[in-house]
């Protein structure tokens, strides 16, 4: 799915009212009413709604939300914020039809004081004061309301955007409604992937309201969030007569000692991934933990007792993974530089071996084209300096992915995969169940067996990256969020790869 800037949006809104052809009052009142199904779901005929409104076509889109509450016999407070003279025609004709309902009570507010003096404590309060034409910091009553807004414990539903927020630009100490939900039009907004904004966004529900096909197909974009219609069309088949040589040859460089938990987790995700053969290469005291543990492994014991030393003949291999629990040992170091050097095939490069590379970044140059990385921030600004915060740390991997010419994928909520050509995928998936050890590891094992498999680098990524978020998402459904494991969103995988499967 396409993230569009405001500019584009209010562009297809244009294609979509001359091409269908809608007037903008009829494209309004669809918004609405799609949003109103999703309002409904948190409510039952008791329940109380405070929409509080602007003047521009976000207040419109509120008043339209209220007038359809109250046909439903919903208890319906419309609260207007008089910080304008200026009032959008939509605004105005909306206001105009819930006068002439007469069902939903009316409330103009001059002063924070006014607002004040409304009682919200019992009401879902609807945000619809400013959308996504806001060029400017609130300020003013605007600004008095929201401060007041974010210091009580209410209900919060913010209509497209959350009042406030920029949604192209950082939002540099911006007062921005903190929104427990956000019913956002048609496609997602730029600042809603950065975490930055997660406090004000809540859970983001994407409201299809019919804009213009062949005007979304025309809009360009860098940006997108992978949705179950991007993955569908990634997927590969498997032949009734294939067998395990059609799906590839996976070899895993892992594990030293004590780090041996790292090697299992990601051979078994890896094995569970659709690789068809799998060998892992470990230390000398990993040779009977993974013959014992995961027996559909072939292992190859490196002489040396407590961390790897060698590296095996490459050329037999359809995917290469390295880093998880090798440690930073001189030889391992080696064993990197070597595998860089000379292998014949892109590699997944992770956790001690993203290390290395930090302290080696001449090595960056020999690189094999469309590897990919997998870094955490911490990791990821070891690589390639500090930064103070996620919008420059993505300018930063853009530039390192294009220069180099890898795959980035910036781990983190909505995990970015970023292309050597500039373009990135922001995951739709996981939670913070994940923020748990072995999740890296599990995450490579996946990607390294999707890329044995047979999937191109790019589509290994953002499709690993989405499953590995997916078998998480799954597990909550028996397990608190607390308690989950990275062995556990493995069990996942299965389910997790059917479900993607069975996407319509």
């Amino acid at each position: 799915m396409k993230i569009l800037s405001a500019p584009q949006i209010k562009e297809i809104d244009s294609a979509t009212i001359i091409n269908e052809p809608i007037s903008s009052i009829d494209l309004m009142e669809r918004a609405a009413r799609n949003c109103l199904f999703k309002i409904l779901n948190h409510d039952d005929v008791d329940t109380n709604f405070a929409i509080i409104c602007g003047k521009g076509n976000n207040g419109g889109d509120g008043l339209a939300i209220a007038r359809m509450l109250a046909e439903r016999n919903r208890n319906v407070n419309v609260i207007i914020l008089e910080y304008t003279q200026n009032e959008s025609p939509e605004f105005k004709h909306n206001l105009d039809l819930l006068a002439q309902q007469s069902k939903a009570q009316l409330t103009h507010v001059n002063s924070l004081a006014d607002f004040k003096n409304i009682d919200l404590s019992k009401s879902i309060v609807i945000d619809a004061i400013l959308g996504i034409g806001i060029n400017k910091a609130v300020e003013g009553l605007v600004k008095d309301v929201i401060e007041f807004l974010n210091s009580e414990s209410y209900f919060v539903i913010s209509i497209d955007i959350p009042s406030g927020m920029f949604p192209d630009e950082m939002n540099d100490k911006n007062v921005i409604v903190r929104a427990n939900k956000t019913l956002t039009f048609q496609v997602p907004k730029y600042n809603f992937v950065f975490p930055e904004n997660i406090a004000y966004t809540g859970e983001l529900i994407i409201v299809d309201i019919d804009l213009d096909q062949q005007a979304l197909k025309a809009s360009a974009t860098k940006n997108y969030l992978t949705d179950k219609k991007t993955i569908k069309e990634l997927l590969l088949s498997r032949s009734l007569f294939s067998h395990k040589g059609n799906f590839g040859h996976a070899l895993l460089i892992c594990g030293s000692k004590g780090m041996m938990g790292a090697a299992q987790l990601s051979a078994r995700a890896c094995l569970r991934s659709g690789a068809g053969l799998l060998s892992v290469k470990v230390p000398g005291c990993g040779l009977n933990i993974l013959q014992t543990s995961l027996p559909e492994a072939m292992v190859i014991a490196d002489a040396e007792n407590d961390y790897i030393t060698s590296l095996p003949d490459t050329h037999k291999y359809n995917a290469i993974g390295i880093g998880c629990g090798i440690g930073t040992d001189k030889q391992t170091q080696n064993v990197l530089k070597l595998l860089i050097q000379n292998s014949p095939i892109p590699l997944l490069i992770d956790a001690d071996a993203l290390n290395i590379l930090a302290d080696n970044k001449t090595w960056f140059s020999f690189l094999p084209k469309y590897s990919i990385l997998t870094p955490h921030p911490k990791e990821f600004d070891r690589l390639a300096g500090a930064h103070t915060n996620t919008y420059q740390r993505l300018a930063t991997a853009k530039e390192f992915a294009q220069k180099y010419q890898v795959i980035i994928v910036l781990k983190g909520i909505f995990t970015a995969c970023i292309m050597p050509d500039g373009n990135v995928f922001f995951n739709s998936t996981g939670n913070p169940g994940m923020a748990k050890g072995g999740s890296g590891d599990t995450l490579t094992g996946i990607i390294t067996g999707l890329l044995a498999r047979g999937y191109a680098p790019n589509h290994a990524a953002i499709l690993g990256v989405y499953v590995h978020g997916l078998a998480a998402d799954l597990c909550l459904k028996k397990n608190h969020i607390e308690s989950l494991l990275a062995s556990d969103v493995i069990e996942k995988l299965p389910k997790a790869f059917t479900k993607v499967y069975d996407y319509d």
